[in-house]
């Protein structure tokens, strides 16, 4: 079975190399909306795949370290990566350019790495992202399937090569949150939210 969670963010971004000028050359934003679906052949003692005030916890909160943010692309020029985290407080760099397909990705493997590191408490069995959808405009979208999240053609992504600033980690539950997940650490599912 598959369930889905919506997720909205406002960002800027250069996407560089890309055919249009205008996404090419300029920062612009965009008001996005991230589906989520997650998959399970079976439910928990609710009778659900995953109980979706779940994902209003770190998976809510590593999204959300996208709003009202700028996103930057490691392999971008170092004179504007030093300007936009000296003049933004919100930032987060990739090493992948910030398109929407690579959103689909990045997004795909962070979820993809809470869920591993979960302990599920409610007779969760097997949860697994199954797909990502990010709609970049009200007319188009970026879909990544497992097989497109590691897919090193498309441009590897080294979770530990993820930045976020300062600014993003304080409004964190725990400013230590993705070195903790990158390390491995178990994440407990609480019983009640």
């Amino acid at each position: 079975m598959i369930i889905r969670k919506l997720f909205r963010f406002e960002n800027a971004h250069i996407v560089r190399g890309c055919t249009s000028r205008r996404c090419s050359e300029s920062i612009h934003g965009h008001s996005y909306v991230v589906e989520l679906l997650f998959s399970s052949p079976h439910l928990d003692r609710g009778q659900m795949v995953y109980d979706f005030g779940l994902t209003k916890l770190t998976i809510k909160e590593l999204i959300d370290s996208f709003d009202h943010a700028i996103t930057l692309w490691s392999g971008d020029d170092p004179r504007y990566l030093e300007d936009m985290k000296r003049w933004s407080k919100r930032w987060v760099e990739l090493p992948v350019s910030p398109s929407a397909e690579q959103y689909s990705r990045v997004i795909f493997l962070m979820v993809d790495l809470v869920l591993q590191n979960t302990i599920m408490v409610n007779y969760e069995k097997d949860v697994t992202i199954d797909s990502v959808i990010v709609h970049e405009t009200a007319t188009g979208y970026a879909k990544c399937s497992r097989d497109d999240a590691y897919n090193k053609e498309m441009g590897e992504i080294a979770l530990d090569a993820i930045k976020f600033s300062e600014g993003v980690k304080e409004e964190w539950s725990d400013p230590d949150m993705w070195g903790k997940l990158l390390a491995g650490e178990k994440i407990v599912n609480p019983q009640k939210i």
